[in-house]
């Protein structure tokens, strides 16, 4: 019976082949009206149903000719459901082997250095192509599905373009970016100076979150962590306005004053001394770098030159000296 069956479907090809010219159809580029055609092969889907999926969504493939070639090559058990796109110059043939390879439509999504966790959360949310089964669930709850370690998300996620089919899930971005940035902590942490006052990767994470936020100069990083471990080992307060700013929340409405360095929060470092509890945004790689592998000076101070670089001082003195030079020419 089987044998029988074979040589029907055999004579079907042949006389398909002997008529409009089967191999030449195969191999022949699809003629699309736009650019790109999207569509998706639902579950369970046998090469059949997948053919109809493709023709009802506008790729301008014959199902018949479609499901005969799949049967022929011995792939039709192999198409993987997901959602795909059809570009120009695509035959039935590379379009089959895209279908078997599970060649997805690749969606992007960029979270950007620098960035709260409250502004990654509101990018993946905004994202039209991702399938939002994270919105219902607090930081903490996301947390819990993501982590055995930690229970409060800032900073714990790697600032990147992660690349994604459509329809994926938001957890899995996230998951994705957490272990990213795991990865690239512990890789820093590894080869860190053992001298340097952190008792935790976490700690070195805290600091690399405040070098991201004061550094307008890429080249600058190191020395700024250099600064702030320099007051860390003195006993210094830290005095970032960064962290403040994270601790004021919704409050802040883009200008710091007097009364605000004042205010106590777990993330005043005017008022508290040494790290704050949490890391105040995401860093990037270089400024995990830089908290692990901070430059060699002497300097505690700096102050923002006004074209978006620093005066780096060993002592207050110097500091003041600084500060009334560019911050008067600045103010003028």
């Amino acid at each position: 019976m089987a044998f029988i069956k074979k040589l029907l479907v055999t004579g079907v090809i042949v006389s398909v082949a002997a008529v409009s010219g089967f191999s030449w159809w195969a191999k022949s580029p699809l003629t699309t009206e736009g650019p790109v055609v999207e569509f998706t092969i639902n579950p369970g889907s046998g090469v059949g149903a997948a053919a109809q999926q493709m023709a009802k969504a506008g790729v301008p493939v014959n199902p018949q000719l479609f499901n005969i070639l799949a049967r022929v090559t011995g792939q039709a058990s192999r198409i993987k459901a997901g959602s795909y796109e059809l570009k120009p110059n695509t035959s039935p043939r590379r379009l089959l082997t895209q279908l078997v390879r599970g060649e997805f439509a690749q969606e992007s999504i960029t979270i950007v250095e620098g960035w709260t966790f409250r502004q990654m959360r509101a990018a993946v949310q905004a994202h039209a192509r991702l399938r939002h089964d994270t919105v219902k669930l607090s930081d903490e709850e996301l947390m819990k599905k993501i982590s055995t370690e930690y229970t409060k998300p800032e900073g714990l996620f790697f600032p990147d373009t992660y690349l994604f089919a459509k329809g994926s899930s938001e957890l899995a971005i996230y998951k994705q970016a957490h272990q990213a940035m795991l990865n690239h902590l512990k890789a820093a942490w590894e080869t860190r100076d053992p001298s340097l006052p952190y008792k935790s990767p976490y700690e070195a994470l805290i600091m690399a979150s405040i070098i991201e936020k004061e550094t307008g100069q890429k080249s600058e990083r190191t020395m700024i962590a250099g600064v702030f471990v320099n007051r860390l080992r003195t006993g210094m307060m830290l005095q970032t306005d960064p962290a403040v700013i994270y601790g004021m929340g919704e409050r802040f409405a883009g200008d710091i004053r007097k009364k605000d360095l004042q205010l106590d929060t777990p993330y005043n470092t005017y008022t508290r001394a040494g790290l704050p509890p949490t890391p105040i945004a995401l860093p990037g790689i270089q400024s995990l770098a830089a908290a692990l592998a901070p430059a060699k000076t002497q300097a505690l101070y700096f102050v923002a030159r006004g074209d978006g670089t620093s005066q780096f001082s060993d002592n207050l003195n110097d500091h003041n000296r600084a500060v009334n030079q560019y911050q008067r020419r600045t103010n003028q």
